[in-house]
């Protein structure tokens, strides 16, 4: 299997995004398959490897990418160093990385460009990603099939619970913090991501970007996730009800956590994993 990691990628916002690509060397060009990872997360969190291992024995090639405002560094891309930078993370900064990963991995300059079906690009993401990646699907006609892992229905994260007069003090002070439960650092939130919201409501609106979808979708979800409670997917669902739902009892995460240790993946993420496989691979002869 070919692998390279930490690719780093031009960004549009002054910070690099750091790209992997996993797939099989073979005589013709495979599915991509980009990943987009959730809030608080990264490309590598829980040894994704392994699940992009997984990918690339199947037939795809895979792609997976920090974003370029998550708060890591391409000299620790598992560590949240940089909190400057996380501060000033928005879904629209996101999304522009998102276009440019795609970019990159179409581009004739990207040396494994012979290995890639560019007619054949699917897209996953997870929690916050799997709202990004709806969206930019909505937005580029290269983006064939998507696949959400425990995807949020709103781009409110994480203020969309929050009472009005918490909003008002983070506008007060321009910042607000939120605990990061796994590594209990104080996580530096700008009002500027407030204001992203409202100033982008009519394109961060992921309802509105699956009405404008035609294109294969499945919704993955843990039945007992506390994070986005499973009833976000049954929305999503009535919103595109042409849509696949599959449903495993389990957690946000699907069972894994950071570091993760084993060579194996957690039952629930294994299966989440292998129906997406199958998932795209009608996708490709579909197409």
């Amino acid at each position: 299997m070919h692998i390279v990691k930490n690719i780093l990628l031009t960004g549009s916002h002054g910070k690099p995004i750091p790209t992997d690509i996993f797939y099989l060397h073979t005589g013709q060009a495979k599915p991509v398959v980009i990943y987009a990872h959730g809030f608080n997360g990264f490309k590598d969190w829980a040894n994704f490897d392994l699940i992009a291992g997984q990918f690339a024995s199947a037939g795809f090639v895979f792609i997976k990418f920090n974003f370029s405002h998550n708060g890591t560094t391409p000299e620790q891309p598992e560590e949240f160093t940089d909190l400057e930078a996380y501060a000033n993370n928005n879904y629209t900064i996101e999304l522009d990385d998102l276009g440019t990963v795609i970019d990159w991995a179409l581009s004739p300059g990207n040396e494994h460009s012979s290995q890639i079906n560019k007619d054949q690009v699917y897209l996953i993401g997870h929690s916050r990603g799997g709202g990004i990646a709806l969206i930019k699907a909505a937005e580029d006609t290269r983006i064939k099939s998507v696949a959400t892992w425990a995807s949020v229905h709103k781009c409110k994260t994480p203020w969309g619970g929050w009472p009005t007069d918490k909003i008002v003090e983070w506008k007060e002070k321009g910042v607000t913090h939120i605990t990061n439960s796994r590594t209990k650092q104080e996580m530096p939130l700008y009002y500027q991501l407030y204001e992203n919201y409202q100033n982008n409501k009519e394109r961060l609106n992921i309802q509105g970007a699956l009405q404008k979808l035609e294109i294969p979708l499945l919704f993955c979800h843990g039945i007992d996730d506390t994070s986005v409670p499973v009833e976000k997917a049954y929305t999503l669902h009535r919103w595109h009800p042409s849509a696949e739902l599959f449903l495993v009892p389990s957690d946000h995460v699907f069972g894994r956590k950071h570091p993760w240790t084993e060579n194996h993946l957690p039952q629930a993420m294994q299966e989440v994993v292998e129906q997406t496989i199958v998932f795209f691979n009608e996708a490709s002869r579909e197409s």
